[in-house]
């Protein structure tokens, strides 16, 4: 199976020749920020060909190389698009998602991120796009596509916008035949819809309701033809989702949340609605699927620092437990795996040498590298990754993760703490690009989970309700103090770094703690809440939503006007700021536009304040293009240096 790599040669000795490159002990920054080399991997269902996603430069390319002689079938080239996922329908067909940030004539609102699903052929080698044949139809889709056998044919069904008049669009679904491409109107949506369950047939069986103004949400079946209501609740904020279907392929799953006892809950549904009943889950991270008949079959966990897999059947289970003891009890990922389930495509968490795919033949008993995610990389450039956990300053639990630099004795080391977005997100053991980087420079780096974060239990979640700006902000500068008293790092060399919610924190480190940090990089940051609060506002064409009541709920405001938003606002604050701050901010953001990142840079050049604005063009929220996720570490780097230098 080692013959896989060779495909692959060409790039990682261009990696390679970068590292080789560098005058420095440790790899260039190009090692660390360029984009992934791989960052997908999936087999076809008959195991015999394995598509890769990968990078080359700002060029996305997708290669199908065959599992036996490594081989290559085809060569994409998705040129500056965003490949955001790679999927086979059957063993003859690829499924390649792509976004582009655009605006689309005639439809009111911002700049968004749209999403295309492109088909290739592999007998014919031609690419077509999906939707493209679709009548009255947006030419993009909602959500990941879904394939059926329907008629002994492969179809694709997949959400997407239909107008049913001149002014109006619907959640609908749509057929499309693969191998024709011609596509159907599958199911007209509701004025509300939001998802929808699609059958191992094909069929639509289930669909929610959810007017996001007015929270009513509404649960629907298909029964003799036609939608009969289920369930109806009012769900401010949090609606119940669905979850695709049941152990058996044939019922339907809805999680939702217990109001009394707090805990989510998974419920049950027949094919027709009836017999709804609460089932048991080991856990609620991810679903696992059987990749031929859908049907549920496990689930996943991250469970502290332990990625946990839990099958249903024990057979699964052994296996899985037998692919972790070969890895030595490192951390792997179940990424994709052939429709009999006996070659399974795996990401393992190298904690010495970064991380990579791997193809597990359990027929064999063998396994082979496919290829490392990152190229350029030697064991000597991956820093340690320790799990740390400390208390608030109110008692409140934190655990984050501490990268130490090589070749340094963690004793009073300059530091940078590093929050994560979402707020209600989490950073996870394993390789951090960004953190990797700092560290490769002589910073340790601490991310800490601060409440707020998911993951770690619906308590700890809530606990960050109302806390931006406030204990959120201060659990962060709390693992400062906790390192300091144990002697690891030097509490007067700190820098805080972080991208979107961890771009606010930055920020507001800068500005609201004040005394903690002597500097501030932050990335798609937001500066000014009540701004961000009308923006979403105009994004909603001017509705008040759940998605201004989720921020509201964090911020602890009542909405845009509450006076309290001023509080908790950096750009409010920049006359007592004490710190350099570097703000650096992609041209193409819909998450957090970019006039947040300009218009604290003008506030703070007004207010006298040591300050840099690093433009990212044609960037989006995420990094999503090579050049300007390097731009973003080599601007962060240099700045750090300059004003908390490592040595």
């Amino acid at each position: 199976m080692n013959i896989l790599i060779r495909g692959l040669a060409a790039l990682v000795l261009m990696f390679g020749a970068l590292a080789a490159a560098s005058p420095s002990l440790a790899a260039p920054l190009s090692a660390y920020g360029r984009l992934p080399l791989i960052e997908d991997a999936q087999i076809s269902p008959d195991a015999s060909m394995v598509a890769y996603a990968v990078t080359n430069g700002d060029a996305r390319l997708v290669l199908i190389k065959a599992v036996a002689d490594g081989k290559m079938v085809a060569t994409l080239n998705a040129g500056d698009r965003k490949v955001r996922d790679i999927q086979w329908a059957t063993s003859g067909y690829l499924l390649i998602s792509i976004t582009s940030t655009t605006y689309v004539p005639g439809l009111a609102g911002p700049r968004r991120e749209y999403l295309q699903v492109l088909a290739y052929d592999v007998a014919t080698r031609k690419t077509r796009l999906l939707m493209e044949k679709a009548a009255n139809a947006m030419n993009v889709v909602i959500g990941p596509p879904q394939v059926r056998i329907i008629g002994g044919e492969p179809h694709v069904i997949v959400e997407g916008v239909h107008w049913v008049d001149a002014e109006k669009g619907r959640n609908s679904l749509f057929d499309i035949r693969l191998s024709t491409g011609a596509t159907r109107v599958h199911e007209t949506g509701r004025p509300y819809t939001t998802d929808w369950v699609v059958g191992a047939d094909g069929a639509a069986i289930a669909q929610t309701e959810y007017n996001s103004v007015t929270g009513e949400w509404t649960l629907l079946f298909q029964k003799d033809n036609r939608w009969v209501p289920i369930n109806k609740q009012v769900a401010p904020i949090n609606r119940p989702g669905l979850a695709g279907l049941g152990k058996d392929g044939k019922s339907v799953l809805l999680i939702t949340r217990n109001e009394e006892t707090d805990l989510r809950v998974t419920r049950e549904y027949a094919a027709d609605g009836s017999a709804p009943h609460d089932v048991d889950l080991p856990s609620y991270d991810g679903l696992l699927r059987n990749p031929a008949t859908h049907a549920l079959m496990g689930t996943w966990e991250l469970d502290g620092d332990t990625l946990a897999y839990s099958f249903f059947d024990k057979k699964d289970q052994a296996v899985w437990r037998g692919i972790g003891k070969a890895y030595g009890g490192l951390q792997i990922r179940l990424v994709s795996w052939s429709d009999d389930r006996r070659k399974i495509v795996v990401r393992v968490e190298d904690p010495r040498a970064g991380p990579f795919y791997a193809l597990v033949d359990l027929d064999t008993g063998s396994a082979g590298v496919l290829g490392a995610v990152y190229g350029g990389l030697k064991p000597e450039d991956v820093a340690e990754v320790r799990p740390v956990k400390y208390k608030a300053a109110d008692g409140l639990e934190i655990t984050g993760y501490l990268t130490l630099p090589k070749g340094r004795a963690a004793e009073k080391l300059p530091l940078i703490v590093m929050p994560h977005g979402g707020p209600a997100s989490r950073d996870e053991p394993g390789f951090d690009w960004w953190a990797q980087g700092l560290a490769s420079r002589g910073y340790a780096v601490l991310q800490p989970n601060f409440r707020g974060s998911d993951g770690f239990g619906r308590k700890f979640l809530e606990a960050g309700y109302g806390e931006w700006g406030r204990k959120m902000q201060s659990d962060l500068s709390d693992g400062v103090r906790y390192l300091a008293a144990q002697g690891t790092i030097d509490p007067a060399r700190v820098c805080i770094v972080g991208a979107s919610y961890g771009g606010y924190a930055a920020l507001a480190g800068a500005t609201l703690d004040k005394g903690v940090y002597r500097c501030a990089v932050a990335v798609s940051g937001v500066a000014d809440l009540k701004q961000f609060l009308i923006d979403e506002l105009r994004s909603e064409n001017g509705r008040e939503t759940a998605t201004q009541r989720y921020w509201s709920r964090f911020m602890g405001v009542e909405n845009r006007r509450d006076r309290d938003l001023t509080t908790i606002s950096p750009i409010t604050h920049v006359a007592g700021g004490d710190v350099p701050v570097m703000l650096i901010h992609g041209k193409d953001d819909t998450v957090v536009l970019y006039d947040q990142s300009q218009r604290m840079f003008d506030a703070l050049r007004k207010a006298g304040r040591p300050a840099e604005l690093v433009t990212l063009k044609a960037e989006d929220h995420w990094l999503s293009r090579s050049d300007t996720r390097l731009q973003t570490l080599e601007a962060t780097v240099a700045f750090v240096e300059k004003y908390n230098p490592a040595k």
